[in-house]
């Protein structure tokens, strides 16, 4: 519990970025394969649809043109009410400036695990309400990671993730010539290795968890559960609103802070 209150704070260490980013993994990982069963389309990477915009728009078919541009726009939304939800914490000098954006991402889930089967009505962008709801809530996710490790992290789509394990694989099982000095040796970063290895396998096993979920409880409207209980680790209401000292706020936070409160005269 006391590693989970870091997961929002502003003093970030790699321990903390690796936990958040399995855990956001397995989310992805659950959402972009539930979210297939609803819309048909996996949301939580672009490279298909802008793939699709280009393929269409030499085909001349306007239509899924206008799909791949509103799974792309939502996307880039996404990412940047991050931006702006995290820099205006800073500014403000909230202790936990990743929260917001989390929380969004909670109540965006929640939506989707209530109505997300009747979220089927047409858009302008000639694609389901669902796609655009789900792509915006990954590009928001994606960029929640992105900036707490400084750009090393994602969370929504593999190809970087299996491609830099593939390099650290490379260097752990190079062979080194007898006798060469220390600093030319090829050695592989296991921290980087567990790190990927943590995302993969998070991915795989939310891809797992995603499809009998969506099916069980996005037609039965029993996601609710799942969601409120992702919204509660979050736990963005008290650390951002309350000061250490506020007599609103938990006492294990403001222990856990460090603060202690002085005797007033």
């Amino acid at each position: 519990m006391r590693r989970l209150r870091h997961l929002t704070s502003q003093h970030r260490i790699a321990a903390t970025n690796r936990l958040l980013g399995g855990l956001l993994a397995f989310n992805a990982g659950a959402i972009n394969a539930g979210g297939f069963l609803v819309v048909g389309m996996y949301t939580s990477h672009m490279t298909g649809f802008a793939s699709m915009l280009s393929d269409h728009l030499v085909l001349g078919n306007i239509k899924l043109v206008l799909g791949a541009l509103g799974a792309l726009l939502a996307f880039t939304a996404g990412a940047a009410a991050t931006a702006l939800l995290v820099n205006w914490a800073r500014q403000h000098r909230l202790r936990s400036e990743y929260a917001l954006p989390l929380l969004c991402e909670a109540l965006l889930l929640l939506v989707f695990g209530l109505i997300g089967a009747t979220l089927n009505r047409q858009t302008p962008f000639a694609v389901p309400l669902t796609l655009l709801v789900l792509s915006f809530t990954m590009g928001l996710q994606n960029a929640v990671v992105s900036k707490l490790s400084a750009s090393q992290i994602r969370t929504t789509h593999m190809t970087g993730v299996i491609t830099d394990l593939g390099i650290e694989l490379g260097k752990l099982v190079y062979m080194n010539r007898e006798g060469s000095p220390l600093e030319s040796r090829v050695r592989a970063n296991r921290t980087k290795l567990r790190l990927y290895a943590t995302l993969l396998s998070a991915f795989v096993v939310g891809g797992l968890v995603g499809p009998p979920a969506s099916s069980t409880w996005v037609s039965s409207g029993c996601c609710r559960w799942p969601c409120c209980c992702w919204a509660c680790r979050c736990r963005p209401w008290w650390p951002i609103w309350c000061g250490p000292g506020d007599p609103l706020a938990p006492i294990s936070y403001t222990l856990h802070s460090g603060y202690r409160p002085r005797n007033k005269r």
